[in-house]
């Protein structure tokens, strides 16, 4: 059995400017981390007939072409492995439909096991690029290129997408105890609703195409944003990087009326009030996690649960995604 493992991730700064809509004609820049929950992948060949397929739901298919899907049915048509008894089963540390990049983690882990099935080697650009082929020009799904890349890749990392395609990826340049402290003061809770990116994604989408300047400005003010962001942490100021978390959520909240609600305001502020310096939902907003920096996490931990908020402690991956 090949087991592969891949991390989910959070954004530090800059999200949303890794849609093509908006880096093709601009430029985009996105400071991500690589988290220690995973998407784990299997895959063997059994004795059976058939091939079969398990994650939320359960396929017994005899053709690539019948397989309902869809990452899973074009991956498998661009690796070549059509084997009649190939068996491949999901599972996550958690749910897909949360903002952590879930999609871009299983198209990654499940690419790493095919090519281990094949016995090929896959370096992680590459690995990257052909699960966003699959997400964005195959599936035509309206999604960025952050998920794949900092999937692949792992770390704290810098993403500079290019006009042309291109993704220049650069390791965060801060010290072991700088990076240690940021990782410590970050606080994740559960806002316990699930929503497809997609949803919330295509609104931006589609007033990028058509060169919204509103979205347009939002978007540059965003992508500016992450790179003051990447510079706050490289030089240690992590109180302003907290800072420039809660401008982002004020100009992330702009784009659209799906990215909060009252609900997410209110427990924002209420984080605000005890400790947080800034925060926001993560991903593409509407639901999932809420991230918050701080620097007084016992306080602000105490208020969080006793909303009943649910917290999943951080740590950082450096390992990207991998076969176990």
């Amino acid at each position: 059995m090949i087991i592969g493992r891949s991390p989910l991730r959070i954004s530090l700064g800059g999200g949303g400017t890794d849609l093509p809509s908006y880096y093709e004609k601009h430029g985009g820049f996105v400071l991500s981390a690589a988290i220690t929950q995973y998407v784990y992948v299997t895959c063997q060949l059994t004795p059976l007939k058939e091939m079969l397929f398990r994650y939320s739901q359960i396929e017994r298919v005899k053709t690539v072409d019948e397989i309902r899907h869809p990452i899973i049915r074009e991956a498998l048509k661009l690796t070549g492995v059509m084997n009649p008894n190939l068996e491949i089963t999901s599972i996550a540390d958690i749910p897909a439909g949360t903002g952590l990049g879930s999609s871009g983690s299983f198209t990654t882990c499940l690419l790493k096991v095919l090519h281990k099935q094949k016995r090929h080697f896959i370096h992680p650009r590459e690995l990257a690029e052909m699960a966003c082929h699959i997400e964005l020009n195959l599936l035509k799904e309206p999604i960025g290129k952050q998920d794949q890349y900092i999937a692949a890749f792992g770390g704290v990392t810098a993403f500079d997408f290019r006009q042309n395609g291109h993704v220049d990826a650069t390791p965060l340049s801060a010290s072991d105890e700088i990076i240690d402290l940021l990782e410590d003061n970050l606080v994740m809770v559960s806002t316990g609703v699930y929503r497809a990116a997609s949803m919330v994604l295509k609104e931006q989408d589609d007033k990028s195409k058509s060169n919204d300047q509103t979205m347009i400005d939002n978007l540059h003010y965003v992508r500016d944003l992450g790179y003051r962001s990447r510079e706050a942490i490289e030089r240690g100021n992590l109180a302003h990087f907290g800072e420039l978390m809660h401008e982002h959520w004020l100009h992330k909240k702009k784009r659209s009326a799906l990215m909060s609600n009252a609900e997410i305001d209110r427990w924002y502020e209420l984080a605000r009030q005890n400790g947080a310096i800034g925060g926001k939902v993560i991903g593409a907003g509407g639901g999932g996690f809420i991230l918050f920096y701080t620097e007084e996490k016992a306080k602000l931990r105490a208020a969080l649960k006793r909303e009943g908020l649910m917290e999943i402690k951080l740590g950082f991956d450096y390992e990207g995604t991998k076969i176990i």
